[in-house]
């Protein structure tokens, strides 16, 4: 769609360039929602694409990926195979509505950015420990958990100013056994619920619930609950069931405690 009222695309080489924030801006990365109905009070674009960041950069620490790095990009990586946990990257690549298109165009932080429930970039990332880095206004940054960054369907931490650099994932969860189910009410629909558990290689067990509620529920034990425990952990962190057109609240809380006791069975079995 063409954005009838933008008057300025800035193309910035260096973080330096990235000043003088203003009303009616905004970021440019894949532009696949931005570009995808009309956006009448902007003015000015800023292309992330010019900064020329290395989209993957995989280590002994971890995985660190560009906030530009498209889908695309991620599902072609060829991990250590010590990553026990990167089929998880193409199962949530796969999770997504889109075309091929899509998968070349859309990037992994424009879609933690958008902050929508069933947005499968912040399932993977807040499963997998992800941290982001952010650059702020003033020419600092901060580290912020995925997890706590999305705080409701198109609502998040980011600040007016503020660029996403990139999501670091640590080379501790990379490597732990992973779980995961999803559902959607089509066979190529949005996800309902998305369900993720991993279990490192300490015993610890995770829990992260995605599309079925409004933002991440990352639940963490020490060693793995019994299902009871499990459910009842559920129920007490869920403050609400997420309801749209995609699915009604009582069929995504089903689901989703239908999927936490697979996923417990399957960890499990593979932990005895």
């Amino acid at each position: 769609m063409d954005l009838n009222t933008i008057k300025q695309v800035m193309r910035p080489k260096a973080r330096g360039e990235l000043t003088g924030w203003r009303e009616g801006d905004a970021f440019l990365a894949g532009g696949t929602w931005l570009f995808s109905e009309p956006q009448p009070k902007l003015t000015r674009l800023v292309d992330l694409s010019t900064l020329g960041w290395q989209p993957l950069t995989a280590g002994v620490k971890g995985l660190e990926i560009a906030a530009t790095c498209t889908v695309a990009q991620l599902d072609a990586l060829t991990p250590p195979v010590e990553w026990t946990a990167a089929p998880l990257i193409g199962q949530c690549c796969r999770a997504f509505l889109a075309s091929f298109k899509i998968w070349n165009t859309a990037t992994v932080g424009g879609n933690i950015c958008m902050s929508l429930p069933a947005g499968p970039m912040i399932s993977l990332t807040a499963a997998l420990d992800g941290e982001l880095l952010i650059w702020t206004s003033d020419g600092s940054e901060r580290r912020v958990a995925v997890a706590d960054f999305v705080k409701g369907p198109l609502d998040n931490d980011l600040k007016p100013g503020e660029v996403v650099r990139s999501i670091f994932l640590p080379a501790a969860a990379l490597t732990a056994r992973t779980a995961f189910r999803q559902v959607s009410l089509a066979n190529h629909g949005r996800s309902g619920a998305l369900v993720i558990g991993t279990l490192s290689g300490n015993g610890a067990f995770a829990l992260t619930i995605t599309a079925s509620t409004p933002r991440p529920v990352k639940l963490e034990f020490a060693t793995l609950p019994s299902l009871e425990l499990l459910h009842a952990r559920i129920e007490a962190s869920v403050d609400a069931w997420y309801d749209d057109i995609h699915g009604l609240p009582a069929w995504r809380r089903h689901m989703t405690l239908h999927f936490a006791q697979e996923i417990l069975g399957e960890l499990g079995e593979g932990a005895r």
